[in-house]
């Protein structure tokens, strides 16, 4: 007698029945119940197509959910570029994150709860900031420096001229570029010297009435060498119309670790009228664009109507007071990386991953995000055959992204935390195929 044949399709188990797993209402009360139902008809679907034995529905389903509703992945950085761009550039310190996390409820951002009455909006972050800039007569946060600096282009030189050396006129991230960010806001540009030399008499040859301010700019992902000149801060404001410097990488005070990279405080000592930084570059905190400078000047941007679309949130606000006033912070720690230290936890990953192709090599970091271009920082990195990129960075479990290098893919654990070890070794494993 002939065996019935059944339909594998008649025993892909229903919806309902499968959104009852405990793990799923768990996870719908987290997620939303659209994401769920959404990761149980993909897993069904394969079922039907083969792909899946129908038992392993609800499992597929679960291991298919993102970890947050925020749609976001949490990827382990491993490429050795500690500002990585692609991957958010700074990553928030502990304390930062628990600051946002207690500012997601409501809170008095702009109010002053003795008085009952409206208060400046982020006073108390902005407080931290005069306070790590002591030189700057006021300060301002926008929500990037892009947005700072149009800021400054549109209240003080719009409809007249800006005055940049050549040498200055850079590119920014995702072929945004300089000139087309200035001229956007009305101003018009008054380019003086030449790409590699540019002398004090170029600036003072073009200032004049219709000079809005001289805008001095630091090429902070590029260096250029030879037969170069240019103009300090200091020398440019003896011209008259007000000098503002972008120092682009967010770096606030001198550090011996940088020692090509402009800071805030030297800058505003050296007579800038303003200042224009990155919070979530060299500073190790979130994206916002500082305005550091003279008083009289950052109230006049303040109050300029372009000011009210360009504010920060209350979730940045709480961020940039934690990592201005906390403990130090993953970028700076990063930085600082004790390379003796970095290989011997780099051989332990190693011998716990068991795979005879993993190697221990030596390594260059770089700190990536526009800033300190120059600088390498020694370091070590796990070696491993290319083919364990795609399905490291592409895991369900956690994406560890490192970089491909001659066959190679390396793994540098100079901005992996070091409790999620363990966590990194899982992953190779399971691109392992173990």
């Amino acid at each position: 007698m002939a065996e019935a044949v059944v339909d594998r399709r008649r025993l892909v188990p229903r919806t309902d029945a499968v959104l009852a797993d405990p793990r799923l209402v768990d996870a719908a009360a987290r997620l939303g119940r659209g994401p769920v139902k959404a990761a149980v008809a993909a897993a069904q679907q394969r079922a039907r197509a083969g792909e899946l034995e129908p038992a392993g529905v609800a499992d597929a389903a679960v291991a298919a959910l993102p970890g947050t509703a925020g749609g976001l992945r949490t990827v382990l950085n491993a490429t050795g570029v500690v500002l990585h761009t692609n991957l958010g550039r700074a990553a928030l310190s502990p304390a930062a994150l628990a600051a946002v996390a207690a500012a997601g409820g409501h809170t008095d951002v702009e109010l002053d709860l003795g008085t009952g009455r409206r208060a400046r909006r982020g006073r108390t972050a902005l407080a931290a900031l005069a306070a790590a800039v002591p030189a700057a007569g006021a300060v301002h946060v926008v929500n990037n420096g892009a947005a700072a600096l149009v800021l400054a282009a549109t209240a003080l030189a719009a409809g007249r001229e800006i005055i940049v050396s050549r040498g200055e006129l850079v590119e920014i991230g995702d072929g945004f570029r300089l000139p087309d960010l200035l001229e956007s806001t009305g101003a018009r540009l008054r380019e003086v010297g030449t790409t590699n030399r540019t002398a004090l008499a170029d600036y003072a040859a073009a200032a004049g009435p219709e000079t809005g301010f001289i805008l001095k700019v630091h090429p902070s992902n590029f260096v250029v060498r030879g037969f170069t000149r240019s103009v300090d801060v200091a020398e440019l404001t003896g011209l008259g119309p007000p000098v503002v410097a972008d120092i682009g990488s967010g770096l606030l005070a001198p550090d011996p670790l940088l020692p090509d990279e402009p800071d805030a405080a030297t800058t505003l000592r050296a007579g800038a009228d303003l200042v224009i930084a990155s919070g979530d570059k060299l500073l190790g905190g979130p994206q916002a664009g500082l305005l550091l400078g003279d008083a009289a000047l950052i109230e006049r941007l303040r109050r300029h109507p372009l000011a009210r679309a360009l504010r920060v949130d209350k979730l940045t606000l709480a961020a940039l007071q934690a990592t201005l006033t906390g403990p130090a912070t993953p970028t700076w720690q990063a930085l600082r990386c004790d390379p003796d230290a970095l290989r011997a936890r780099t051989e332990r990953v190693r011998e716990q991953v068991r795979d005879g192709e993993a190697e221990l090599v030596e390594s260059v970091a770089v700190v990536g995000g526009g800033g300190a271009p120059e600088l390498e920082l020694p370091s070590w990195a796990l070696s491993l055959p290319d083919r364990y990129a795609e399905p490291l960075r592409t895991s369900s479990v956690v994406p560890v992204v490192g970089r491909v290098e001659r066959g190679r893919l390396l793994l540098d654990l100079r901005c992996v935390p070091e409790d999620r070890d363990a966590d990194l070794i899982a992953a190779v494993h399971r691109a392992g195929g173990r």
